[in-house]
């Protein structure tokens, strides 16, 4: 078998940027095997303008939703958008299916390796039973009210025994988690359920995309009044706490679970330090999931993303649905960061979105990376040209 090599511009191996002039070697499968000084690799080396960097790992998408794509329009604001959600998900189901497959293509396309994606059914099945993609499948529970928690539980616990079944069958790329949808759609029973039933494993919680979630839970109050009429609640199913919507579902989990909080965009320093000390002493670990082209096209807001490097953070990205993004690409993601956020170095952003992104799915004996290359490794992480203006993002092999 042959080897190939990859020159580029610079090299960041998931982690870090290498010293100029190294070269990335691997085998004709893409299993990685070296990296050299370029006095040392010989000829037939293959140079590219750009950042050669590991497949990039999205960790928060809805593939379901690819059929949203141009529907809801930008800053409705988070109630509207979820209100519309909700009342616009009736296609056929082969719209649905063929959106589907044209997402999970741009995705492959632009270098995406691995993806935590979010479902309510398992509409994405025949899709994922193919790709060449990995998928932490997130089967997202939705129940108000304790009296319908158990009926509620087992509809979605019976949808992830589908998904999982069906993925089985014609793939290994897959792993299948019963998750929380939100603070504002989960009871306290069906929230006791889910804990039970995802000890040890990795879950999401779409966290504090808006102050009326907190107002919600300080008061009874608010906006998210408007959304639960829409199920026949003229107030709110949930317990007023008189605290922050994490700090009233947080203390749920107690299994050791990996839980990923997604978005957050308005959450305030106060939550993140209590949300850090709860989840260190109660043997939980927290990543914070950025998906800014979604904030902005939600809401035109970014998240306190300066708070989460300040209180030491795992970091990692996302580009949600398309009902709520321009496109499906972790390489814009990076781009925005870096545009709302310029002072934050590149290689910390470009870490999110491979290294740590890796290490947060538990895929990174084989993802996210270039370390760790030999002959007794079988990494094969996928090798992706970033452009230099961020701009673009292309798999190599």
């Amino acid at each position: 078998m042959g080897y190939l090599k990859f020159k580029a511009d610079k090299l960041f191996n998931g982690f870090q940027f290498l010293e100029e002039n190294k070269v990335l070697i691997t085998d004709e499968e893409g299993v990685i095997k070296d990296i050299v000084a370029i006095e040392n690799a010989g000829d037939a080396i293959q140079t590219f303008k750009g950042i050669l960097l590991p497949g990039l790992i999205n960790c928060h998408c809805h593939l379901e939703l690819s059929h949203l794509k141009n529907v809801i329009p930008p800053h409705t604001g988070l109630i509207d958008f979820l209100c519309s959600v909700v009342t616009k998900r009736d296609f056929a189901p082969e719209i649905i299916e063929k959106e589907i497959i044209k997402a999970e293509n741009e995705m492959y396309a632009n270098g995406i390796v691995a993806v935590g994606d979010i479902g309510n059914t398992a509409d994405t099945a025949a899709v994922k039973s193919k790709s060449k993609i990995y998928w932490q499948n997130f089967v997202e529970v939705l129940n108000f009210t304790d009296e319908k928690a158990d009926e509620n539980f087992n509809h979605f616990k019976k949808v992830a025994q589908n998904l999982a079944a069906s993925l089985t069958a014609s793939a290994l790329n897959h792993r299948t988690t019963l998750v929380p949808h939100a603070p504002y759609s989960i009871s306290p029973k069906t929230f006791e359920l889910i804990n039970t039933a995802t000890k040890g494993a990795i879950i999401s919680i779409h966290n504090q995309e808006n102050e009326a979630e907190n107002e919600l839970y300080k008061t009874g109050g608010g906006d998210y009044l408007r959304f639960f009429k829409i199920f026949g609640f003229d107030k709110s199913p949930f317990p007023v706490t008189g605290k922050s919507s994490l700090r009233s579902v947080l203390p749920y989990f107690t299994n050791g679970q990996t839980i990923f909080l997604i978005h957050n965009t308005c959450m305030a320093e106060e939550d993140v330090i209590w949300a850090n000390d709860y989840a260190a002493t109660h043997g939980l670990k927290l990543v914070y999931c950025i998906c800014i082209n979604a904030n902005l096209y939600i809401e035109n807001k970014v998240p306190p993303i300066d708070l989460f490097i300040k209180h030491n953070c795992t970091i990692v990205l996302g580009t949600d649905s398309y009902s709520s993004n321009w496109q499906l690409s972790i390489a814009s993601e990076i781009g925005a960061v870096k545009k709302h956020f310029p002072h934050v170095p590149l290689a910390n952003v470009l870490q999110w979105a491979t290294g740590n992104g890796a290490q947060a799915l538990q895929v990174d004996s084989f993802l996210g990376s270039f370390v760790g290359a030999g002959s007794e490794n079988r990494r094969k992480p996928g090798i992706v040209l970033l452009k230099q203006d961020l701009s673009f993002a292309e798999r190599i092999l």
